[in-house]
């Protein structure tokens, strides 16, 4: 049966908010609650951040989902699971060894969540014309933001709420996760398009076989080799901190963290650090809009993204047990931080965008670009917490000042193959690439 596909506004929204909290959940709330519990940043960063490595396989197992049913169908089945996830968290929680438990679950939960990133993606591109997804690219960002401040300030709040180092606290953090994703995939079950696919791959084989032809051709582009070193470098200082920083928030002033409470912790990390990174990621891209992206805007982007990780140095140096900094001390030099990053990394996005992806297999590509991007960061987060307990906060910082020099210098040495306005034509049509990407850019800067 035929049935009127919904104005946009009222399942884009929606749906990507669906992304935002689980991505949310799974790499700040569940640091946030280990650490509430007692565990040590070098047991905690580990393990989570190992997590992220599902959101950059995603393009290995993108094409087959085209293969079986509908993009609907599988976004649908993602939120619901997910949902029960969620409350089998909450329930875990009560076991004895839950730790273990709970990182088992959050990886099927990962695996899950990029499921449904790929094919709610893939309803946007194959539902809306060209001018609906310019017209609402603004909103996606938008509402993976709100997304992510639901599960960092919500949740966390409420937690701080009803008791700090709870396990009963978080079970009602986690079910309240679970009720929303439940709510959302009922009402995408009403509101959420089919979405469409062009030409649906006969079988696995052919799927392989066009897989390995785009793969090909990404390592045959023009210094290829050179632009994915300035990939892998750009972002060496910044993984250091994504995981590790927000911890150092937390932890006790006996220990030289900020010792800031579950509830100021919501506020920064759920609303500042939220806001001010779309403010910093809006200014890069008029900055980059107005003076175009080539060596000299590309290293002073590198620049104003390492730069304020001395913010960090000041704060860890200045805090004692006996001298707690204040909370407008905190927020201003973490905004500064945040602003920075959100500038700066519109180059790295915006390079793999003009340099990397162009030609046949531009979304492809580009979908390479951002799974490498996300998995290097992947060592750099697991060994921050294990270098924070050895080092100390004062002497972990320092470090990462010193490891966002390459980034910098990959900034300086990074190729332009493609000059301006030299963009390759064509590309092929599917799920989970160019609004992708756009999402990609906002969750990495956030």
């Amino acid at each position: 049966m035929s049935r009127r596909t919904a104005h946009p506004a009222f399942w884009v929204t929606t749906s990507y908010l669906a992304e935002g909290i689980p991505f949310a959940m799974v790499v700040w709330v569940t640091t946030t609650m280990f650490k509430d519990l007692g565990y040590a940043d070098g047991a905690i960063t580990p393990l989570t951040a190992s997590i992220g490595i599902a959101w950059s396989l995603k393009p290995f197992w993108a094409a087959f989902l085209d293969m079986y049913r509908t993009k609907k169908f599988f976004v649908l089945a993602m939120e619901l699971f997910m949902a029960a996830l969620f409350g089998a968290i909450a329930l875990a929680l009560k076991l004895p060894s839950y730790f273990p438990i709970i990182i088992g679950l959050l990886w099927v939960v990962a695996f899950a969540s990029a499921t449904q990133d790929i094919c709610v993606d893939g309803i946007y591109i194959t539902t809306l014309d060209k001018k609906k997804q310019a017209a609402f690219t603004g909103v996606q960002g938008m509402a993976w933001n709100v997304g992510r401040i639901f599960a960092t300030f919500a949740v966390v709040k409420l937690v701080g709420v009803l008791g700090k180092g709870s396990k009963t606290s978080w079970m009602f953090g986690w079910g309240l996760s679970a009720a929303v994703m439940t709510v959302l995939g009922l009402y995408h079950y009403f509101m959420l398009p089919t979405g469409s696919i062009s030409e649906r791959p006969r079988d696995a084989a052919a799927v392989m076989r066009t897989f390995g032809e785009s793969a090909s051709a990404f390592l045959k582009k023009k210094a290829i080799w050179g632009m994915l070193l300035f990939v892998f470098l750009y972002r060496t200082g910044e993984g250091f901190l994504l995981v590790e920083a927000p911890l150092f928030l937390q932890a006790k002033l006996s220990a030289g963290g900020l010792g800031l409470s579950l509830s100021q912790k919501a506020d920064i990390d759920g609303e500042v650090s939220t806001i001010v990174s779309v403010i910093g990621g809006l200014c890069g891209g008029l900055f980059v809009s107005k003076l175009g992206l080539n060596k000299r805007t590309l290293v002073f982007l590198a620049i104003c993204m390492n730069v304020p990780h001395f913010c960090y140095v000041y704060l860890s140096q200045t805090v004692s047990p006996d001298a707690p900094l204040s909370l407008q001390t905190i927020y201003t030099l973490v905004s500064i931080e945040k602003f920075g990053y959100s500038f700066g990394f519109v180059g790295n996005m915006l390079y793999m965008m003009q340099q990397i992806a162009p030609g046949k297999y531009k979304m492809t590509h580009y979908a390479f670009c951002t799974a490498l991007m996300n998995l290097v960061l992947v060592p750099t987060q697991m060994a921050s917490g294990p270098l924070a307990d050895w080092l100390g906060y004062r002497t972990f910082f320092i470090f990462v000042v010193i490891a966002s020099l390459p980034s910098i210098a990959a900034a300086w040495i990074a190729p332009f193959p493609n000059s301006e306005g030299d963009q390759a034509e064509g590309d092929e049509q599917g799920g989970g690439g160019a609004s992708d990407g756009a999402k990609e850019a906002v969750a990495a800067a956030a």
